[in-house]
């Protein structure tokens, strides 16, 4: 059976690097070397200083790049420095489209930062493609999508917008921290690069920081793999082993966390002190159809707004067993506030344009019982009265 016919769940184990060629160690050496010695100074070896490229990174960028099907992988010291490399794909002058309730720190960087380097952002609804289409300007030159969103889980169709940016000679970028390629692989769909922020789900247990960027073309990966050694952007070899070691359970994580999300959310929607839930996988989620189109699963992660920001405040305090923290996708569950974590970057009247609102709460739901969550959620909203 050749590695592309093997299922997911298979290639998380037998990813390709899995074994130490050398002495047959079943885990990744992890090489804590800034450079290497050149034996012939003819013919250098494949690394010579570890910004470049290091034997450690290069497992886990060849094992993303197998998981999500691409060509080429890179691996970044944050989340953020795999999307701020990738954006720096444009130039002075460019536009690109962005997913409205996008994450906090990316809306930061386009608005505070790339914004002095004079790249124009315009935010648009992406469950409407014509809004997509309508903010298409002349010096447009990529689109960035985020789905589902981030907090309020609003679904894009993947494989219309790449399709229509790609007909437009735009780059198409997906965010798939939330889905993970266990559920959703965004290349397969047209879309040109994959970005994850690796720190929440692929790593899983609250203890790295990491991005990771998938290339769909040579011609892209030959220009991110520039941009990444030009920029510094690099992963340490430490942090390459321990999310290469999180990401092996991955499978294993993801099935038992949406299962368990997929009762919160249904429990929440049936609470009537509860204003909102956000979740694909409810019935009455307008994009359920497109997720299910385009991802094998829903995720683990269950927004729901308790009414006010007092309210919201009150259960923070009030629960014991969820991390109040910000990040999300580990191994435990974590109860987070965007309004004051997340997209606290973001000002309240955007944030309330967005519909996150200072009432919501977003639930990243981790390995425990659900039942145990759901009890636990319970009383802290019972005793924090709407």
């Amino acid at each position: 059976m050749s590695g592309q016919e093997r299922k997911f769940e298979t290639k998380l184990i037998h990813f390709g690097s899995e074994i130490d060629e050398t002495t047959g160690a079943s885990s990744v050496p992890i090489y804590q070397a800034s450079t290497f010695h050149h034996h012939d100074i003819f013919n250098p070896p494949v690394h010579d200083y570890s910004r470049s490229g290091n034997p450690t990174r290069q497992a886990l960028e060849d094992y993303i790049a197998v998981l999500e099907g691409g060509v080429r992988g890179f691996a970044f010291s944050t989340g953020m420095s795999a999307i701020s490399t990738t954006f720096m794909l444009l130039s002075a002058g460019d536009h690109i489209i962005v997913t409205e309730d996008v994450y906090g720190g990316t809306y930061r960087l386009l608005t505070t930062i790339l914004s002095r380097m004079k790249i124009e952002t315009t935010f648009v609804d992406m469950t409407d493609l014509e809004a997509v289409k309508s903010a298409l300007q002349p010096n447009t030159k990529a689109v960035y999508i985020e789905t589902p969103s981030n907090p309020t889980l609003k679904i894009t169709d993947i494989a219309a917008v790449a399709g229509w940016a790609k007909a437009q000679g735009l780059i198409s970028i997906v965010d798939n921290t939330f889905m993970t390629p266990y559920y959703q692989r965004p290349l397969e769909l047209g879309v040109d690069i994959v970005l994850h922020s690796a720190t929440k789900f692929l790593g899983g247990h609250s203890d790295v920081l990491a991005g990771l960027a998938v290339a769909g073309s040579e011609e892209l990966a030959k220009q991110l793999k520039y941009l990444q050694n030009g920029m510094g952007t690099v992963l340490g070899a430490h942090e390459s082993w321990l999310l290469m070691r999180g990401m092996k359970t991955l499978g294993a994580r993801m099935a038992h966390s949406e299962i368990s999300a997929r009762k919160l959310a249904g429990w929440l929607s049936r609470r009537n002190d509860i204003g909102a839930v956000y979740y694909p996988g409810l019935p009455e989620h307008p994009g359920r159809e497109v997720q299910e189109k385009q991802s094998t699963g829903y995720g683990a992660v269950v927004s729901f707004d308790v009414g006010s920001g007092e309210r919201a405040k009150q259960v923070l305090s009030g629960v014991k067993l969820p991390l109040v923290a910000v990040s999300l996708g580990a191994v435990e569950s974590i109860l987070s506030y965007p309004a004051m974590m997340s997209h606290a970057s973001m000002p309240a009247e955007v944030r309330a344009e967005r519909g996150i609102t200072d009432g919501l709460l977003r639930f990243s739901v981790g390995l425990e019982d659900i039942d145990d969550l759901i009890q636990d959620l319970e009383q802290a909203l019972e005793n924090s009265p709407k």
